[in-house]
């Protein structure tokens, strides 16, 4: 079996929902299992990380252009594993209120995080959508992301504010970093 940790942080819930999808669209691929791990809960897990781990999927919110607190500190904490991830698989997504709320830089904070670890970065593999007349906030990958799955959520609203096509998005990655992973592993 191909095993994928997903570690997030989730300040309001709206990450943890997204990283449920992600989750989601990794488990539906056959021979697969998956692990969904709290950034602050991880301390248990370190040992299944290096070990047992074929993917890691990253996951936080965007916080004042960057990614939170809880997250950062367990990427300070990874320093200890340093080289013990490498060829591992990595992915990534971020959720923040904005549209925009500069969830590129949190994406790539993720994955110069994983390239420290000397991971393997897959992408979100989609062409970006809602960037026509045509296009509607229904598109998957509704806010045209490449490096990895970007949610936003208002504010004021709890996980029901988050779209049905930003956690299809989310799937979408922690499928393609499973058929990914399958493949890496052969």
């Amino acid at each position: 079996m191909t095993k994928i940790a997903i570690i997030y942080h989730s300040g309001y819930g709206h990450t943890e929902e997204i990283a449920k999808s992600v989750e989601s669209g990794a488990a539906s691929v056959a021979g697969v299992t998956t692990t969904l791990i709290p950034a602050e809960n991880v301390g248990s897990y370190w040992q299944y990380l290096e070990e047992e781990a074929d993917a890691i999927i990253f996951g936080s919110p965007t916080y004042m252009g960057s990614a939170s607190a809880p997250f950062k500190a367990f990427m300070d904490a990874s320093s200890k594993y340093w080289g013990k991830w490498r060829d591992k698989l990595a992915a990534g997504f971020t959720c923040s209120a904005s549209h925009s709320g500069d969830k590129l830089a949190t994406l790539q904070q993720l994955s110069i995080f994983a390239a420290q670890h000397q991971m393997i970065w897959v992408s979100l593999g989609l062409m970006p959508g809602n960037n026509s007349s045509k296009g509607s906030e229904d598109d998957l990958n509704r806010l045209g992301s490449f490096l990895g799955a970007m949610a936003q959520a208002d504010a004021d609203k709890g996980i029901e504010g988050i779209t049905q096509s930003d956690k299809e998005t989310a799937k979408i990655l922690g499928a393609r970093v499973a058929h990914a992973s399958l493949r890496w592993n052969k």
